[in-house]
């Protein structure tokens, strides 16, 4: 989950808006909280501001990320306008308010996230000054070195993840529920295994330093030995920051305590996402960071999945393997839009030679079925993760999905170009018009070979052998259509619009 102002959990930079409140005008000094409504476990938000004259000057620490007040100006009817910033892996990232004291408590005027979006408004209460203070940097590992392959991921993992559809509003009767449908309705068999919980899950920590879930996920190790019980595995989500991105509990400063907790509860996989720890870290220090993590879960002795999220940056999939990572994502969040997985695919043809067994490019979660594209571009979605030897995580609800969602999400047929032991990625090696056409190499000399057509019209291409540096194949097989066929001198296809036709050749 990227926390950069290019993903919609972060608040982004809007233009201002005026409100007109009528009281008035009071001091902006203090520390004021505003407790999330609705989020089981979520962390206050802090406005620490200090006026003087008609000049605010402060804090302000939203769900994850510590902004400094740059700008204030004066807004209608007594409000004032802030303006804070602050440093994301180079770049300056702003938020926008508008406030107003109201008597003892503080009134806040978010930005809009879409032009016509409905104004959201909330009240601060005033906090003890020490209250939400930002934690002091720690130490990294000072040295670089290569954490131990886990042994896992053969293959790219297979399961499913919770934010796509749920974001934190997840809990643990929707995890069974959707282990119990994974382990029902055909997945477990097509090789789906692991059911993720991400963010949300996290609340406090006790006495000892140990990390609670929040009242959600009243019995976390109850809740793994369920989800074993079917056959399944389970994931859970954290931060290397103080906080996660949707503000809850980060693993900051309790590395190994936490993946000794993840290990009792029986956890099976970890996705560790970067964004809480954007301000105390720079991109630059971001391998020994992971590194930390890597090596913690290794100590537990428990084989436990680990994903990196941090969204392609520092390259990434050039250390992923050094501190222990088994898959590392490439790119920003994924939406379920067209443009969105289109401009990932794009952006996945250069990193071929990163992938191999245990270790894989992540190009983020599957957004099939989750009603944002057509079934034609879900089967191209499905079509290229496999082509990429990308994870396959689902993130629908599985309890609502259609005949189709399914059979898309359970084809036999593209699973395997997917799971192919050689772990080789595909890659681009023609483009004509609107139409590409991508090859994966496989076990045993085969070849996967699908053609995607991005343009608004139904395409058709007439490609001769040679011209894909195979030779003509004796047989093959079509993978959606699911039926065996023979080939001529050249490779021939129609392709819908944002549809892809895929084959298997010997």
């Amino acid at each position: 989950m990227i926390a950069t102002i290019m993903n919609t959990r972060l608040v982004r930079f809007f233009p201002l808006l005026l409100l007109a409140v009528a009281c008035s005008a009071a001091d902006l000094t203090g520390n004021w909280a505003i407790t999330p409504p609705n989020a089981e476990g979520a962390k206050k938000l802090y406005f620490k501001l200090k006026q003087e004259g008609s000049n605010v000057t402060g804090t302000i620490r939203t769900e994850h990320v510590y902004y400094f007040v740059k700008e204030s100006s004066p807004g209608p009817e007594d409000t004032t306008n802030l303006i804070a910033s602050m440093i994301d892996n180079g770049n300056e990232r702003f938020i926008q308010y508008q406030v107003k004291r109201v008597g003892d408590d503080l009134h806040i005027i978010y930005p809009r996230r879409r032009p016509n979006a409905p104004v959201r408004a909330t009240v601060a209460k005033r906090v003890p000054d020490s209250e939400g203070a930002y934690p002091a940097r720690l130490p990294i590992p000072a040295k670089l070195r290569q954490v131990p392959y886990n042994g896992l991921a053969k293959t790219p993992p297979m399961g499913w993840n919770s934010w796509n559809k749920f974001g934190a509003a997840i809990d643990d009767a929707t995890i069974r529920a959707m282990a119990d449908l994974m382990a029902s309705n055909g997945m477990k068999e097509a090789g789906y295994q692991y059911i993720n919980i991400d963010d949300g899950w996290a609340s406090v920590r006790d006495a000892k330093g140990e990390i609670v879930p929040n009242k959600k996920f009243p019995d976390m190790k109850a809740l793994a030995d369920y989800v074993h019980s079917k056959g399944l595995k389970l994931g859970i989500y954290s931060s290397p920051g103080p906080d996660t991105c949707a503000g809850y509990e980060g693993s900051y400063g309790h590395e190994e305590q936490d993946a000794a907790t993840f290990a009792k509860w029986g956890v099976d996989a970890l996705k560790y996402d970067w964004c809480g720890a954007i301000n105390i870290y720079t991109s630059d220090e971001m391998q020994a960071v992971y590194q930390k993590m890597g090596e913690a879960l290794l100590a537990t002795k428990r084989p436990i999945l680990y994903s990196l999220c941090q969204y392609g940056r520092a390259e990434v999939w050039k250390w992923g393997p050094e501190v222990g990572g088994n898959l590392w994502r490439t790119t920003g969040d994924i939406t379920d839009t067209w443009e969105s997985m289109k401009g990932i695919g794009d952006r996945q043809n250069s990193l071929a030679q990163f992938a191999a067994p245990g270790h894989w490019n992540d190009p983020d979660m599957l957004e099939i079925g989750n009603g944002g594209m057509t079934d034609t571009e879900y089967r191209t979605h499905m079509s290229w993760w496999a082509m990429l030897a990308a994870p396959l995580l689902a993130g629908n609800d599985l309890r609502k999905m259609t005949p189709e969602t399914l059979a898309i999400l359970t084809n036999r047929d593209i699973i395997a170009i997917d799971q192919d032991k050689a772990g080789k990625q595909g890659a681009r090696i023609l483009r004509t018009g609107n139409l590409e056409v991508w090859l994966r190499e496989l076990d045993g000399g085969e070849r996967a070979i699908a053609i995607f057509n991005f343009g608004p019209e139904q395409g058709s291409v007439n490609v001769k052998w040679a011209d894909l540096r195979i030779a003509k194949p004796v047989k093959g097989r079509d993978l959606w259509l699911q039926k065996d066929l023979t080939f001529g001198d050249a490779l021939t296809a129609t392709v819908p619009s944002h549809g892809t036709v895929m084959w298997r050749v010997k």
